[in-house]
């Protein structure tokens, strides 16, 4: 026993020892300012044999540890600047200091110079799955929400509602700041940001204690375009979609940068009309319901986005950002539903509904923020984010009644309602970061407070005037505070990374419900703490092998809307209203992956979800339904994913990827029916690079019968697009070409049933489209640029 103790020790002590022996240092110009994106390569002694990369980071450092006894050389290559060769140093149980290493303009080559490194299409890391949207040509014309759908290992369910690896319930960021907005209003939001304003969708499955611990599924984070080059460049684009209507977009972008400040905004706007379409076929009390809809959906949306950075010194930024989004978007639906008894042919009764609603609303965000860093590796980030939503929705809504073949009118009824929404937050945050122990810890601090107004003014208009109905009419009010710590701690030894984590977070609601009706559900308030663990270890096999286990906790809290228990009606058989007695959801998430040669990616996960909640469809009366949510099960989800993006040749590249999940629904409402599902859902995309500065593009995504949201069961779907892209004028403009939904095969199908209440259903929209988009990039583009790309050793950095 003794023997084995001194091993260890001697062991632990070897370790120690390496993690503290290295090189250091700082990649400069000649004009003293940092080279980000700079290869440092370790050779051992006349180039004998490589040792260790890095890549510097934005303040152009690089600290690469681990390096056994010996002597060594270094060597620095960076586009448009002469490579530099170290002389001779050792390591004898030191870290070797370069301090700043300046390099010197290739002056012979500089006029020669063509910048071609693009990123890939998608970029597999350690901790996260990067969609780079620039490098897809089809994301031509597409919006923010339609973007996600060809984000690999996304899906969108009838609801709208996201899904990942399986599992709904994904925290939506915005810039690396987690969005307010849930459900429908998020949807609407993500609807107006065009898909030529964002520059990469990270999809980041299993987030470390240093991210909010909301969301079952994990976090998208939507990154908007910076450019980081010095001088002036900027871009303008101006496209068109034609699926039933025609719709239009235009976005600009510019960027100023000098060696103290930057600025840099953006403005876009999409306009025109959109086609959508659902059916129920509804069974309750041994009559059918079919309801068929017809909508027409019109959008108008103007975004702007402006930013401010003041570089005080090395060590010290400060930045300012304002989005601001706004939208006038109308609604004109159809719907006709006849009326059957089960045991006859003949309908009885037929409803003819309409529905016209407008909706104006507003987004303004503005962002403060402070970052220190000093070359040792100590950090300060400090953010205060204050924002503004509303929303004014009006909606009119008759409903006639008549006879089995439509010749004569039995009753009429019309509604009309006033629903505006306002919400106001403010949340602060601190996040430090340092060395210890010989690793890395960060620890901080976040205090966020929502307010949310949801006014429901319900009128029934008779003989043209609107009376209002204090029975049908509310107003809820709903607080939210979330208080919030952190601490991660990360080190790594020779073949191994460990990272630990963990988040607490105290949650205090209080959802008020003000109406003439006397209710016993008419507040909704709550005080309550979790834990949230999160930790992973990666081990490196060898040079292209690597296994990474990870860890983490989540959940999913019900939204206000949800809360809210006042009705809302969609047509006069139909209402949907919200369940203050919905609890929160919470998921542990575990997760090993292997990785091949810093490119394929295959993974194993299981996820228990504990109180899933799932939208529900209820019978009430003899003829009447309600849509609500209710916690009504326990989800298990085993999962496993494969990505892998290669290039078989100079002029073919390729992205692949596949989640198979098993989805097991334990029910915990006598009303739900236990169920499992096997799913497969595949992404794919060809990039053929052809001659004259054509590029060409297919690609798809299918996925095999489902079940969303725990409900609805639903048949295979999916979608082939194809576009091409072809460059002018020395690169700078840029057309594109492309078809969406060739075959017309992403309308989805689906049965549901809860008690007794059984729905088949279809639905879909105009998503076979012609899209066609020009883009002109003006400004400088030249060495300064080239310094802020991605390189061939991008992943290895990861990696390391």
């Amino acid at each position: 026993m003794k023997n084995v103790l001194l091993i260890l020790s001697v062991s632990l002590i070897n370790l120690t020892v390496l993690a503290q022996q290295g090189i250091k240092g700082k990649v400069v110009d000649d004009q003293s300012l940092p080279i980000p994106a700079t290869v440092v390569t370790v050779y051992t002694l006349n180039k004998e044999k490589f040792v260790k990369a890095d890549i510097t980071e934005d303040n152009g450092t690089f600290n690469i540890l681990n390096i056994k006894n010996g002597t060594y050389i270094i060597e620095i290559t960076s586009l448009g600047f002469k490579t530099y060769l170290s002389e001779s140093f050792k390591i004898e149980n030191n870290i070797k200091d370069f301090n700043s290493i300046v390099m010197s303009t290739d002056t012979e080559t500089l006029d020669e110079v063509v910048i071609e490194a693009e990123k890939p299409m998608v970029q597999v890391l350690a901790d996260k799955t990067v969609f780079n949207v620039q490098n897809t040509i089809s994301a031509t014309g597409d919006s923010g929400f339609e973007l996600l759908r060809k984000a690999p290992g996304v899906l969108i369910d009838n609801n709208d509602s996201i899904i990942v690896e399986g599992k709904a319930g994904v925290l939506v960021y915005i810039d690396d700041k987690p969005s307010v907005l849930r459900g429908e209003d998020l949807v609407n939001y993500l609807k107006t940001i065009q898909a030529t304003d964002i520059d990469a969708i990270e999809i980041i499955t299993q987030p470390s204690s240093k991210y909010d611990a909301e969301g079952n599924a994990g976090i998208i984070n939507i990154k908007f375009k910076r450019d980081k080059s010095l001088g002036t460049n900027g871009s303008i684009s101006s496209g068109i979609t034609y699926g039933d209507f025609g719709r239009y977009n235009t976005s600009v972008s510019f960027n100023n940068r000098n060696k103290k400040t930057s600025i840099y905004g953006s403005f876009s706007n999409s306009f025109g009309d959109s086609f959508g379409f659902i059916n129920l076929y509804r069974t309750q009390n041994n009559t059918i319901f079919d309801a068929k809809t017809e909508s027409v959906y019109g959008n108008n949306s103007n975004n702007a986005r402006i930013g401010f950075d003041y570089y005080v010194n090395k060590k010290s930024t400060f930045g300012v950002i304002v989005t601001g989004n706004f939208s006038n978007n109308d609604n004109v639906s159809n719907s006709r539903t006849p009326i059957t008894p089960q045991d006859s042919q003949t309908p009885t009764e037929v409803l003819v509904a309409g529905s016209f609603t407008d909706i104006k609303s507003s987004n303004l965000y503005s962002n403060f923020n402070y970052r220190f860093k000093t070359e040792k590796d100590l950090s300060i980030n400090i953010d205060v984010d204050f924002g503004k939503y509303g929303n004014d929705r009006t909606n009119l809504q008759p409903n006639q009644y008549f006879n089995g073949d439509e010749t004569q009118l039995i009753s009429e009824t019309i509604n009309y309602m006033i629903t505006p929404i306002d919400i106001n937050i403010f949340t602060t945050k601190v996040d430090f970061e340092t060395s210890l122990l010989k690793g890395k810890i960060g620890v901080g601090v976040k205090y966020s407070k929502i307010n949310t107004n949801n006014q429901f003014d319900f009128y029934n208009r008779i003989n043209g005037q609107d009376i209002l109905n204090e029975d049908r009419t509310n107003d809820f009010n709903y607080d939210e505070r979330i208080n919030a710590a952190y601490f991660n701690y990360n080190k790594s030894f020779e073949k191994l990374n460990v990272q630990l984590g963990m988040r607490i977070e105290q949650t205090l609601s209080d959802g008020i419900l003000t109406s003439e009706q006397n209710t016993e559900n008419d507040r909704v308030k709550r005080n309550y703490t979790n834990w949230f663990p999160s930790g992973g270890i990666t081990y490196q096999i060898n040079q292209k092998n690597s296994l990474a286990l990870t860890y983490s906790k989540r959940i999913a809290r019900p939204n206000y809307r949800s809360l809210n228990p006042f009705e809302y009606n969609i047509d006069e058989l139909s209402f949907s209203k919200g369940n203050p007695f919905l609890q929160p959801q919470y998921t542990d998430n575990l997760k090993l992956s292997h990785t091949f040669n810093y490119r394929l990616n295959t993974s194993i996960s299981y996820s228990f979800v504990k109180d899933f909640s799932a939208q529900v469809t209820e019978a009430v009366g003899e003829d009447k339904n309600f849509l609500t949510s209710r916690n009504v099960a326990n989800q298990k989800v085993i999962n496993l994913g494969i990505s892998y993006p290669t290039k078989f040749n100079d002029w073919w590249s390729i992205y692949f990827s596949a989640n198979a999940y098993k989805s097991i629904y334990e029910a915990t409402n006598p009303d739900f029916i236990s169920t499992e599902q096997n799913t497969l859902s595949v992404y794919a995309q060809n990039t053929f690079t052809l001659p004259k500065g054509f590029k060409a593009e297919v690609s798809g995504w299918y996925s095999s019968p489902s079940v969303w949201g725990g409900t609805y069961q639903t048949k295979s779907l999916g979608s082939l697009n194809l576009a091409i892209q072809k460059k002018f004028l020395d690169d700078k403009l840029t057309a594109r070409l492309a078809f969406n939904d060739v075959l017309f095969t992403s309308p989805w199908r689906g049965d549901t049933q809860f008690g007794d209440l059984v729905i088949l259903g279809n639905g879909g929209g105009d998503s076979r489209q012609i899209r066609f988009n020009l883009s002109y990039n003006f400004g400088r583009d030249d060495v300064k640029k080239a310094r802020d790309r991605n390189t061939g050793l991008e992943d290895e950095k990861n990696r390391i």
